[in-house]
C-alpha cells in the first residue's frame, strides 16, 4: 500500500428540504385548513478516527464528500426525511486543517474520536407551521437552509512512541528490522527508505512503537533530498533515537547535520529527549570504536551508546535507554502466560 500523509478534500453538508404549502381536501370537510409539512434536515459531515489505517491513500482516489439533502415537506402533515450523514474515516493521528493549511480544526489522536466538520442545513417550515387564530389559511413556507461547503487538508502524523533519525545509510531500517517484526527495505545505497515505517519493539516485558523516518541530509529544511516533510511524524514521539554511522569519516559532522535540521524545522523537535547511538560497530576494531565514541561524545556533549543492528551487539542496551525516556502511560505491557483456549468445532 502506498504511503500518503497529506490529502486535500472537499466536503459539503446536505441542504435542508423546503416546506410544503398544502390544504386538507376531503369530502364533506368544508374548511380543511393547512396541512403542509416541514422539510427534512440536511445530512452532516463527520470525521472519525478508526483502527487499521496508517495512510491517507483512500483520499487520493476520492476527494469529494457530499452529504445527502433533506427531502421536501409533503401534504397531510408529513415531514420530509432527513439526509444521510457522511463520515470520513481517517487514521489515528490525523490533523484536520482549514484551507490555509495552518488553522487546526481537529486533531484525531484517540481511536473512535468523532468530530463534526460541517452541519447540515435545517429544513424549511411548511404552511402548517404558520397557522394561527388570525391567519387560519396561510400560504407561506420557508425554503431549507443551504449546506456548508468547505475545503480541508488532512495531514497524518503517525502515532509513535520513539522516532528513529539519522543520515541516509545510518542503519535505521536495519535497526528496526532487528528489533521488531517490521520488514522495511534494506539496501546499501542512500534513500532506500522513501516512506516512514512503523515497528512494535519489545524489551523487558514492555512494548512501544518506533517510527523509522527517511534519512535527512544537509539542507533538508530547504527542500533538498526528501526534505523534512516526514519530520512531522516524530512530533508526537516521547524520545528520539539518533543513529550515527560509526564507519563514517566525519562522525561529528554527521551528528551536527541532523541536529541542525531539527533546529531548522522547529516544533520543539530539537528539545525532545534524545538517545544517541553509534551504529555499525561490528565493522570497527577496539581502537576505532574508542576513537569514534570519543568523537561522537564530544560532539553530542552527552553519553553515547554503541550498537550494531547487524550483529545485535548493544541492541538491548539501546532499547532500554529508549524505554527509560517513555512514560509508563504510553507503554503497552506484553500479555504473559495468556491462556489460549483450544479450538473446538
Amino acid at each position: 500500500m502506498k504511503f500518503l500523509d497529506l490529502a486535500k478534500v472537499y466536503i459539503r453538508s446536505g441542504s435542508g428540504g423546503g416546506g410544503c404549502i398544502s390544504f386538507r381536501r376531503e369530502k364533506y370537510i368544508e374548511y380543511g385548513g393547512p396541512d403542509g409539512g416541514d422539510g427534512g434536515n440536511g445530512g452532516y459531515v463527520w470525521a472519525e478516527a478508526v483502527d487499521g489505517l496508517n495512510t491517507l491513500i483512500d483520499f487520493r482516489y476520492q476527494q469529494h464528500f457530499f452529504a445527502k439533502n433533506g427531502q421536501q415537506g409533503m401534504g397531510n402533515q408529513r415531514t420530509g426525511a432527513s439526509g444521510d450523514d457522511i463520515v470520513l474515516r481517517v487514521p489515528v493521528g490525523t490533523e484536520i486543517l482549514d484551507e490555509d493549511q495552518e488553522t487546526v480544526i481537529a486533531d484525531m489522536t484517540e481511536l473512535g474520536q468523532k468530530v463534526l466538520l460541517a452541519k447540515g442545513g435545517n429544513g424549511g417550515f411548511g404552511n402548517l407551521h404558520f397557522k394561527s387564530a388570525t391567519n387560519q389559511a396561510p400560504r407561506r413556507k420557508n425554503p431549507g437552509q443551504d449546506g456548508v461547503e468547505r475545503t480541508l487538508w488532512l495531514r497524518l502524523k503517525l502515532i509513535a512512541d520513539a522516532g528513529l533519525l539519522g543520515l541516509p545509510n545510518a542503519g535505521k531500517s536495519t535497526f528496526l528490522s532487528a528489533s521488531s517484526n517490521a520488514r522495511p527495505k534494506i539496501a546499501d545505497y542512500p534513500f532506500t527508505t522513501l516512506h516512514p515505517n512503523l515497528g512494535v519493539v519489545g524489551i523487558d516485558g514492555a512494548e512501544f512503537v518506533v517510527a523509522d523516518i527517511p534519512g535527512l541530509i544537509s539542507g533538508a529544511s530547504e527542500g533538498r533530498g526528501l526534505g523534512d516533510r516526514f519530520l512531522g511524524h516524530v512530533e508526537r514521539c516521547a524520545v528520539l533515537l539518533h543513529l550515527v554511522d560509526g564507519t563514517s569519516e566525519n562522525i561529528a559532522e554527521d551528528y551536527q547535520e541532523i541536529i541542525g535540521e531539527l533546529e531548522a524545522y522547529g516544533g520543539h523537535l530539537a528539545d525532545k529527549p534524545r538517545v544517541t547511538a553509534l551504529n555499525k560497530i561490528d565493522a570497527l576494531d577496539d581502537d576505532e570504536r574508542a576513537e569514534a565514541k570519543a568523537t561522537l561524545e564530544a560532539a553530542a556533549g552527552a553519553p553515547v551508546l554503541m550498537m550494531s543492528g547487524v550483529s545485535g551487539e548493544g541492541l538491548k542496551e539501546v532499547l532500554r535507554a529508549v524505554r527509560a525516556e517513555i512514560t509508563d502511560d504510553r507503554i503497552r505491557q506484553k500479555k504473559a502466560d495468556e491462556e489460549i483456549e483450544p479450538w473446538r468445532p
